[in-house]
């Protein structure tokens, strides 16, 4: 879902804003077995190897230790029908597996996906580690280091939006590692439902979040109930600042300094990208010395936006048509992308829909 600024920027940062050491960090994982996961969803790497794991039905995030400090990977990624062999490494069939994220661990190379096993409320949560030669294994969580976050006012569990959909699945819907916090997009059982959440690690105890309102320039109104999807850490103008999209498509800028524990936060939307269709993924990245978004959609292709554009962009306040706001260019070659993550400086991770109902891992150069 989500991801981070470049690791170089995110340990510099870490230097600046965070003074937990390493063994302070892995101090923070306080708890030994076997984490309760009841859903294995949205994924971020954290520094020395620490995995962060969404768990919107358990409405907390675990931090994992994965135990990957150095390098052991780095090379390109590529499997083909990754859902029917993770299907025969767990006992069941392509049809019963749902590859719900991926990550990749920025120090060993490895990448990460959180996957259900079976559909509905009995399917089970699975970790799997793919490495550079493509085998799959099953992340052993029986006896790791971990720590756990519950958020204190997330959705009851029976509780259905408008269309009968599940809001308590919508209380994570993306999180990121930012600056010495994990930061957590999904809903609330607030009034304005939509929320930002900074937690700090170690975890401490875990606030009520910030409520997030923006203007929907394809709608022609204010929201507060549309959660964000996918979102990443960027510096505009020497301001951490969450890049935020929504279905339908707003691209959304929020200062990270304005996420305050019951605060009211309005959103600046810079761009409209097209209705009728649903962010998956989004990554940060340099090429050619300048920087860029990449945004994988569900209808809309990958987008390729220059990040120069959005300090100075103005925003949306009025209805617009379908598209408005910063430009974009759409990545041709790229289609059927479901999730992206950066494997390394020059190459990108996708896992992709290669033929109805086959995903395939496959790396590819940043565009």
């Amino acid at each position: 879902m989500i991801r981070h600024t470049t690791f170089l920027s995110a340990l510099i940062a870490l230097a600046a804003v965070s003074t937990a050491s390493p063994a302070e960090l892995l101090k923070g994982l306080d708890q030994q077995g076997q984490p309760e996961l009841k859903f294995a969803g949205p994924m971020a790497f954290g520094p020395d190897g620490i995995l962060f794991v969404g768990d919107p039905m358990s409405a907390a995030v675990f931090a994992i230790d994965t135990g990957e400090r150095q390098r052991v990977g780095g090379g390109a990624i590529n499997v083909s029908a990754v859902n029917q062999q993770i299907a025969a490494v767990l006992g069941s069939s392509a049809d019963q597996v749902l590859i719900n994220d991926l990550a990749v661990n920025p120090l060993s190379g490895t990448a990460y996906l959180s996957v259900s096993r079976g559909r509905g409320p009995d399917a089970l949560p699975v970790i799997l580690r793919v490495g550079a030669d493509g085998k799959l294994s099953v992340v052993a969580l029986d006896k790791v280091r971990y720590a756990k976050a519950p958020l204190p006012n997330a959705p009851d569990a029976g509780a259905k939006d408008r269309r009968g959909n599940s809001q308590r699945q919508e209380s994570i819907t993306d999180l990121a590692y930012v600056d010495g916090r994990v930061v957590v997009a999904g809903l609330s059982n607030e009034e304005f439902s939509s929320n930002l959440r900074t937690i700090p690690f170690p975890f401490t105890a875990t606030d009520a979040g910030t409520s997030v309102e923006i203007y929907h320039g394809s709608h022609g109104q204010l929201e507060t109930h549309a959660p964000v999807r996918t979102f990443v850490s960027y510096t505009i103008n020497d301001q951490p600042t969450l890049l935020a999209a929504y279905t339908c498509t707003p691209l959304v800028k929020v200062p990270l300094v304005e996420l305050k524990p019951g605060k009211k936060v309005r959103g600046t939307t810079v761009a409209e990208l097209g209705n009728h269709n649903r962010p998956l993924d989004i990554i940060v990245y340099e090429k050619d010395g300048k920087e860029y978004l990449l945004i994988a959609n569900n209808a809309r292709g990958v987008m390729k936006l220059a990040a120069e554009q959005l300090g100075d962009a103005d925003g949306i306040s009025s209805r617009v048509p379908d598209k408005a706001g910063v430009g974009y260019e759409t990545v041709e070659n790229l289609k059927g992308v479901q999730q992206l993550d950066k494997l390394n400086d020059k190459q990108a991770l996708l896992l992709i829909e290669a033929s109805p109902g086959v995903l395939s891992l496959q790396t590819v150069p940043l565009p």
